[in-house]
């Protein structure tokens, strides 16, 4: 599969930047996961945004989710002008409830709850399965598999055990490294994110191939976030908006 990184920051984006969204590419089938701020102008560089398969998305909060608010009037005039034919389907969580509720808009979406507990969903080539992640809402990290490879997104989290386990053997594993380690006294307990730092010895636990730093923090440079993850892992770069990777 290809992954394109359209936008990689949190809680807000950089000038110039995008909050999280991934574009998965793989036998002509194109999923979004989570559409934050800035993704659905960076989308359109990639394909019309008609074209999309499916959107997945880790968790309710607004960096993950605000675009969805506008793709659905771009989708609302493709339905009306015969671009597309049925609604997008929509996977997210059900909680907090009033943000699920929010996501239905007149018939653009197929809105559908997702659980770590539920079977494998099947999206095309793409085959997601679902682990809770220790966050102030409630978010999923997603195992993304394919004939090709594996890739393993953690969502928004804090330290947790099993999430080693989950991203185990990974060919890409997409984590997010929004602080450095000297913050992490600071943060509310449990921490809510992860350090660089503790990004990369779960990707060494995890023994993954390739370790992408990602939901950077938009006021620090990224080089301090691989910097801080290299040694304890060496296969790790962060995250570039634009590029291509392939897994």
């Amino acid at each position: 599969m290809e992954l394109i990184v359209l936008g990689c920051y949190g809680p807000y984006p950089p000038a110039g930047g995008a909050c999280s969204g991934y574009l998965l590419e793989e036998g002509g089938c194109r999923v979004l996961l989570d559409c934050g701020n800035g993704v659905l102008s960076r989308l359109q560089q990639y394909l019309p945004l008609w074209e999309l398969d499916a959107v997945v998305v880790s968790h309710l909060h607004s960096d993950h989710v605000s675009d969805l608010f506008v793709l659905r009037y771009g989708l609302e005039l493709a339905l009306a002008e015969g671009r597309r034919s049925a609604p997008l389907p929509l996977y997210a969580p059900a909680e907090p409830a009033a943000e699920f509720a929010r996501l239905s808009y007149k018939d653009v979406y197929r809105v559908e709850a997702l659980s770590a507990a539920a079977p494998p969903l099947q999206i095309g080539p793409f085959s997601f399965t679902f682990c809770e992640t220790v966050h102030a809402v409630p978010c999923l990290a997603a195992r993304v598999a394919t004939p090709g490879g594996t890739l393993v997104y953690s969502g928004d989290t804090g330290y947790f055990d099993g999430l080693a386990s989950f991203a185990a053997g990974a060919s890409l594993f997409l984590c997010e490294a929004n602080l450095q380690e000297k913050e992490m006294a600071q943060q509310p307990q449990p921490p809510r994110h992860l350090s660089a730092a503790a990004a990369a010895r779960i990707a060494a636990e995890a023994r993954v191939e390739r370790l992408l730093l990602t939901h950077l923090h938009p006021a620090r440079e990224s080089a301090l976030a691989v910097e801080e993850a290299r040694p304890h892992f060496g296969a790790v770069e962060a995250a570039r908006e634009g590029a291509r990777y392939r897994v």
